[in-house]
């Protein structure tokens, strides 16, 4: 059996098997990127974000994370289309 490997998938974001299951997080923390996203999806500023993380998250992070939703979601939209 394989082992699973950490990866960088930016500067702030990792998926590591030897954190949090291996789910999308912030590097050096236990920060997930989902929650991220789900308080930004409720209006959270990004300010009261980092707050609420006792401001181990920066600005650069959450954009990152933003970024790289949105460029998970243009791709799955594009491969369905193709697939239709």
């Amino acid at each position: 059996m394989k082992a699973r490997k950490r990866k960088e998938l930016g500067q702030y974001i990792v998926v590591d098997p030897e954190i949090c299951g291996g789910q999308l997080t912030f590097k050096g923390t236990r920060i997930f990127v989902k929650d991220v996203l789900a308080m930004l999806a409720k209006g959270y500023d990004w300010d009261r974000i980092s707050f609420e993380f006792d401001g181990h998250l920066s600005h650069e992070a959450i954009a990152e994370a933003i970024e790289l939703a949105s460029q998970a979601l243009i791709e799955k939209a594009e491969k369905q289309q193709r697939a239709a």
